[in-house]
């Protein structure tokens, strides 16, 4: 099991950028994949993000390609997300998901709102 915190969600104007991370509580070396979902008002959920950390394969939505970061750091146990040039369409509750093999049900954290609006 792996519990995940998320953090860094909030307000920012059109054209900015925040960091969100995803605090879990083992090491995530051997975690199969981690990465982030999102979901909208009145939307469904739809998938952000991941990194493998066999090989540090990433995969993104084409909506955030060349504007959104993944990436882990093993020695704090956390995963982030990068965000640059935020539009409205950005605006949603982020939530972090981890996987411990291929083919398990996700683990996620609680969510965290992203706003963006001038």
């Amino acid at each position: 099991q792996v519990q995940l915190v998320e953090s860094g969600g909030g307000l920012v104007q059109p054209g900015g950028s925040l960091r969100l991370s995803c605090a879990a509580s083992r090491s995530i070396r051997n975690i199969y994949v981690m990465g982030w979902y999102r979901q909208a008002p009145g939307k469904e959920r739809e998938f952000v993000a991941s990194i493998r950390w066999g090989g540090g394969t990433t995969t993104y939505a084409d909506s955030v390609k060349g504007r959104f970061t993944v990436s882990g750091d093993n020695a704090e146990n956390t995963v982030y997300l990068q965000m640059n040039s935020l539009n409205p369409e950005d605006t949603a509750v982020y939530y972090c998901y981890a996987r411990l093999g291929i083919g398990t049900s996700p683990y996620w954290g609680q969510g965290t709102q992203v706003t963006v609006s001038s």
